[in-house]
């Protein structure tokens, strides 16, 4: 009678990280998934890329760049977070199913939230110096 390899040797199990670098890989690899197959996480990415350009410019304070930065991340991390949702629920129902699309549009909607709380905080931080500038 022949035993079964340990899990960790099957083929078919989930790749599992050996050490940190090996951990900061995958995590890599599930972000730049994001970006090349997700339309909205490039373009969380370009609007962040100009709140960047737009707190150089305006010389926003050490606050200013916590909140900005702690948003950008959150949004884009949470974009991320959308995309393992949604491969997750095309696996578990590849058909149709109203608590897949539940799930989906729950998922989306916590970014829409989140992105419209950003721009919020955004004209919060940014009006008023433009406001200066033009008047």
């Amino acid at each position: 009678m022949q035993s079964s390899p340990p899990p960790e040797t099957v083929s078919d199990s989930p790749a599992r990280a050996r050490s940190f670098w090996q951990s900061l890989g995958f995590a890599i690899d599930g972000v730049l998934h994001t970006f090349r197959s997700q339309r909205n996480a490039r373009i969380h990415a370009v609007i962040a890329g100009l709140a960047v350009i737009c707190g150089i410019a305006l010389r926003i304070s050490q606050a200013e760049w916590a909140v900005i930065v702690c948003l950008i991340a959150l949004v884009i991390g949470l974009e991320v977070l959308n995309t393992a949702i949604e491969a997750l629920v095309d696996l578990a129902s590849p058909t149709f199913h109203p608590l897949a699309k539940i799930a989906k549009d729950a998922a989306a909607g916590a970014i829409l939230l989140l992105a419209l709380g950003s721009v919020a905080a955004g004209l919060i931080i940014f009006l008023p110096r433009l406001w200066q500038l033009i008047f």
